[in-house]
């Protein structure tokens, strides 16, 4: 909607419209919002006209709109909202990764056990379980601004709580300030998609969330590299550790400062104007209209999303298994190659990044979300095959390519499960669907690395890599059941009609009357 004489957003790139059409009847819509006000709006809008007039006079004030046509357009800060978010989000996977990379270093410096180093990276999958329905409230009824700096701040919080940590003994405060960072990452790995849908036109959201999962991604290859070189080992001078220690934590906690202020500068709760038709749908519905429980019931209920929300799951889990134990699976077969397993790591991260890339690229150009997400699904199963199978005869090079193919797939498949879940369960929340995309992720990933890391011990790699090849198969025949329903997809094209009914949240029973439609067209 354009405002008489209004002033124009600064970074104006690309506008359309969307005509509002009559009501009429509609069927059944599953959405979270429950426009509890609308009862009551419909008895005002009535007149001695009918119920039609009504529901047009209803549905024309919902667009808010003099000319009952609603422009969209893209803003240059959508870009700076997305680096600033990547940045923040690659500071929080470093921290993931940093102990685990020196895991010999900081078990000598705090005289602990490996395994207690372990649980130093085992803390942000364990946090995310039980935080992230919370978290995606938060998103969902406080908005993005305030999530973002929710998750910024306590990056930066748990930064500075190491920085307090530089001593020996100190492994209770360490192990906080890393529960703080793993909170902090439950209001981050769900914005993605969001920020995505918000900020971005239909015919580069997948790109951006690809980039905004790129972030994380680039934080683990960093976390891979930098450490080692900043923190020597040095057992036998504990003050030389602790100094090279102490750069490495106090250069991290000035970065999350500083993204901490440019969160608070860059991230608004939306454009001046929505960026796609399916975001100028979504925002004619009043927020204290919006039901969080009705939305995650609505999710459940929806098959295909159940279906995604398994095989995501069993896909992402896998790779979390494989990045975890790859090292152990490495020295197995390879003895002392500890540095070339963490190139390895480095290779499967990096060519993870470039998939992601592609396929976002590619969804944005096709929008052929089911079938890329099968055809990456298969290949990720084929290479992980591969893998197994050629570990063993003694030749790294093949190694470092069969990652790289391994990681390219596997990781590529990550920004897909997201845009596949938003196109198939638009109109809910798109903090939600990924949150619960993350969660199957965690725990399927819990599960995997303890049995995979058992059968590896008592057996070999190969062993524990063929249990991942069977539960990959039937992420295989659950994503190949999914029904491609590309509902965002088909607002913004004007396939299809959004219907909005009203359903008071003080009644459990649906008026017969008070249904809105709403057609949004190119």
């Amino acid at each position: 909607m354009v405002e008489d004489g209004g002033e124009e957003e600064e970074a104006e790139e690309e506008s359309g419209e969307m005509p509002a059409a009559a009501a009429v009847p509609a069927v059944q819509r599953c959405n979270g919002f429950l426009p509890g006000k609308e009862a009551e709006d419909g008895e005002r809008a009535a007149a001695p006209g009918g119920g039609e007039r009504a529901a047009e006079a209803e549905a024309e004030a919902m667009l808010s709109a003099r000319s009952g046509r609603v422009e969209t357009r893209l803003s240059r800060r959508r870009l700076a909202v997305l680096a600033v978010f990547s940045c923040y989000s690659l500071v929080n996977a470093f921290q993931w990764i940093q102990y685990s990379i020196l895991s010999n270093v900081f078990a000598g410096f705090y005289g602990v056990s490996f395994a207690q180093i372990d649980w130093l990276s085992m803390v942000y999958m364990v946090a995310y379980v039980p935080l992230i329905l919370p978290a995606t409230w938060l998103l969902d009824t406080r908005g993005l601004r305030l999530t973002a700096l929710l998750g910024a701040g306590l990056n930066g919080l748990g930064a500075w709580l190491k920085c307090a940590s530089l001593a020996p003994h100190r492994y209770p405060l360490t192990l906080a300030a890393q529960a703080v960072c793993a909170v902090a990452q439950v209001f981050i790995l769900g914005l993605p998609s969001r920020i995505a849908s918000v900020w971005f036109g239909p015919t580069e959201v997948s790109t951006a969330c690809a980039v905004a999962v790129l972030g994380n991604q680039l934080g683990t290859a960093v976390g891979f590299l930098l450490p080692p070189v900043l923190v020597p080992n040095t057992p036998n001078d504990i003050d030389l550790m602790a100094h090279n220690i102490s750069i490495m934590f106090y250069g991290t906690a000035m970065v999350s400062t500083l993204l901490f202020f440019l969160t608070g500068v860059v991230f608004e709760e939306k454009p001046k104007y929505p960026p796609s038709h399916s975001q100028a749908v979504l925002q004619t519905v009043p927020p204290e209209d919006y039901s969080y429980k009705q939305s995650i019931i609505n999710l459940f209920k929806n098959i295909p999303f159940v279906l995604l929300l398994i095989s995501y799951g069993i896909m992402t889990g896998a790779f979390y298994s494989v990045s975890t134990l790859l090292n152990q699976m490495i020295v197995t077969h390879y003895e002392g190659e500890e540095v070339n397993a963490g190139r390895i790591g480095l290779t499967l991260v990096v060519a993870g990044m470039v998939g992601s890339i592609i396929c976002g690229l590619w969804l944005d150009y096709t929008k052929t979300y089911k079938q890329t997400t099968l055809v990456v699904y298969i290949l990720s199963f084929i290479g992980l095959l591969v893998f197994t199978f050629t570990l063993d005869l003694g030749y790294l090079l093949v190694v470092f390519v069969t990652g790289g193919v391994l990681g390219f797939f596997m990781t590529g498949y990550l920004p897909l499960g997201f845009e596949f879940a938003v196109e198939i369960t638009y109109p809910e929340s798109e903090g939600t669907s990924s949150g619960l995309l993350n969660a199957s992720a965690q725990i399927f990933g819990i599960v995997f690395t303890l049995v995979q890391g058992k059968l590896t011990t008592d057996y070999s790699p190969r062993a524990g890599n063929l249990f991942l090849c069977a539960w990959i198969f039937v992420g295989i025949v659950l994503t190949a059941l999914i029904k491609s329903d590309l509902r965002r997809h088909n607002v913004n094209s004007g396939i299809m009609n959004l219907d909005v009914k009203a359903v008071p949240v003080d009644s459990p029973v649906e008026p017969e009357s008070s249904t809105i439609k709403i057609q949004s067209a190119l």
